[in-house]
């Protein structure tokens, strides 16, 4: 099972509520606004601001 792209449509950063993008590579949801990556853990998001990773600018998808 993956990720549902619906859902994309309708989930939000929880600190700036922008739009997610999804890094199937590494399961994760990533705000660039934030530079934060969220985990994606079976199939489902964890949208919690303890659980992002901080990103570096070079891990940033363009």
């Amino acid at each position: 099972m993956a990720l549902d792209y619906k859902l994309l449509e309708i989930v939000a950063c929880p600190i700036c509520k922008g739009k997610l993008n999804y890094d199937k590579e590494r399961s994760e949801l990533v705000c660039r606004a934030d530079k934060l990556a969220y985990p994606v853990e079976d199939d489902i998001p964890v949208l919690l601001e303890n659980r992002a990773r901080p990103l570096k600018e070079e891990e940033l998808p363009l």
